[in-house]
């Protein structure tokens, strides 16, 4: 299962935070508002159950037969509030008993009975309800039923806000958490921009400890590392060039005298004529690598962009390898501002790969779309492995199609240069599948509309 990104477990972890605290503060407000209003509520009733007992208890005392149902008819009980009396093992009510007496539990008429006072909480017909008993005399209980029908509405309406609120309060907490990962990943992006600008040659890149002060010491250390490897790489660009510019001079003497051996091969016998070709062959491959080393070392200087015809540059680089130059086809303008000599070493780079490993190009075709160039080669050859995909761009790296080094020239530079100089551009190289089979080679160069 794969791991979730620092940001969305930054935005989690204050969304969870956010709704575990709002909803403790919830669950601890409802709590206190529940019992200070069953509080505040069994009080009042208590206060107007006493209250209408002692009117009954004196309507009992001065009358010698008392109507029980005109003195219960006589309380002011509301509409939430049912009083009932329960004398001589008799129950008497205001109006026709619909169940009210139902509601009183048997626990509470005991100890009502018992000559105690008592209070409790019960569900009636699906409401909350508060029982009150007060007892008047021996054989006489006053009872009263209030409805909590109002305070549960109320109670659940709190419920609902409440959770409403830390609902919100969650929600605000993910909001401020992306905001703080963003304000938190901002510099780790400056980081990353500045390494990928590096990895695509831009050795200046640099950080600004000013900016970040808090992260000053991982700016410091990223801008120490970065001047370290370009001295690095100055300093093997410049022994590669040095290294294959020494070269050239012995190289030349040794492909003239080479030169030399070939053109008398007919006054040599059959083997040592085979030998100085086979010589000549390999002081030429030689030659070439040595070549590509200096191109290579030299490479990672940025391109001298200028208007060029792209396309007459592809047909003549066909022209000169004996390809039709029908195959070259342009799409959206053939006036790029691109380096001459850099892309035309990146076609003819390309058409001779594709000669030597994949049967030969098919088609050149450039596209000039908006602000990018992009020039494809296609080839018919058995294209190229996925594995090979992820190299085949990197330094003396041929693909299993080239064989062994007997069944090819190539100096495995080639590709290499091509990824360099589209790089010098701010582009990219790629390899794709051609549909029918073969390779596609693919270049892109950015600000190429002149």
């Amino acid at each position: 299962m794969r791991r979730a990104g620092l940001r969305a477990r930054v935005i989690a972890g204050f969304a969870a935070g956010a709704l575990a605290l709002s909803a403790t503060m919830a669950f601890v407000s409802y709590e206190i508002i529940r019992h200070s209003l069953l509080g505040e509520r069994e009080n009042t009733a208590v206060r107007a159950a006493y209250y209408d007992a002692a009117v009954m208890r004196a309507g009992i005392v001065t009358t010698a037969d008392p109507d029980l149902v005109a003195l219960l008819r006589s309380l002011d009980t509301g509409e939430s509030r049912r009083a009932l009396l329960y004398r001589s093992g008799e129950w008497f009510a205001r109006n026709a008993d619909a169940g009210t007496t139902n509601a009183v539990p048997a626990g509470l008429q005991r100890q009502a009975q018992s000559g105690r006072a008592a209070v409790q909480r019960v569900r009636a017909g699906g409401t909350p309800t508060l029982v009150v008993a007060v007892p008047i005399s021996a054989d006489t209980v006053f009872y009263e039923v209030d409805s909590l029908a109002e305070l549960d509405h109320t109670l659940r309406v709190l419920t609902i806000v409440l959770t409403a609120v830390a609902v919100s309060t969650a929600l605000a907490g993910a909001a401020l958490g992306r905001y703080a990962s963003r304000y938190v990943l901002r510099p780790l992006v400056r980081v990353a921009q500045a390494a990928q600008d590096i990895a695509t040659g831009a050795s200046d890149a640099r950080l600004d400890p000013a900016q970040e002060p808090d992260l000053g010491r991982l700016a410091s250390s990223f801008n120490y590392m970065v001047d370290e490897l370009s001295a690095r790489l100055e300093r093997d660009r410049r022994f590669a060039a040095d290294v294959s510019h020494e070269l050239r001079s012995p190289l030349q003497t040794l492909s003239t005298a080479a030169t030399v051996l070939v053109r008398r091969r007919d006054q040599l016998d059959e083997r040592t004529a085979t030998a100085a070709g086979l010589i000549a062959e390999e002081i030429a491959r030689f030659q070439q690598l040595v070549n590509d080393l200096l191109t290579l070392a030299r490479s990672d200087q940025p391109a001298e962009r200028a208007p060029v015809d792209v396309a007459g540059l592809a047909r003549s680089a066909c022209r000169e390898r004996g390809l039709p130059e029908s195959i070259v086809t342009a799409e959206g303008g053939t006036t790029w501002c691109v380096d001459r000599r850099r892309v035309g070493q990146m076609l003819g780079n390309l058409i001779d790969n594709a000669a030597a490993y994949g049967g030969g190009a098919t088609a050149v075709r450039l596209v000039l779309d908006s602000d990018v160039g992009s020039i494809e080669v296609y080839d018919e050859g058995p294209g190229v492995s996925p594995e090979d995909k992820t190299v085949i761009f990197n330094r003396f790296v041929r693909g299993r199609a080239a064989g062994t080094r007997r069944g090819s020239d190539g100096t495995g530079l080639g590709l290499a240069l091509v990824a360099q100089h589209a790089a010098a551009h701010g582009g990219a190289a790629t390899v794709l599948d051609r549909p029918g089979g073969g390779a596609r080679f693919r270049i892109d160069l950015p600000g190429c509309a002149s």
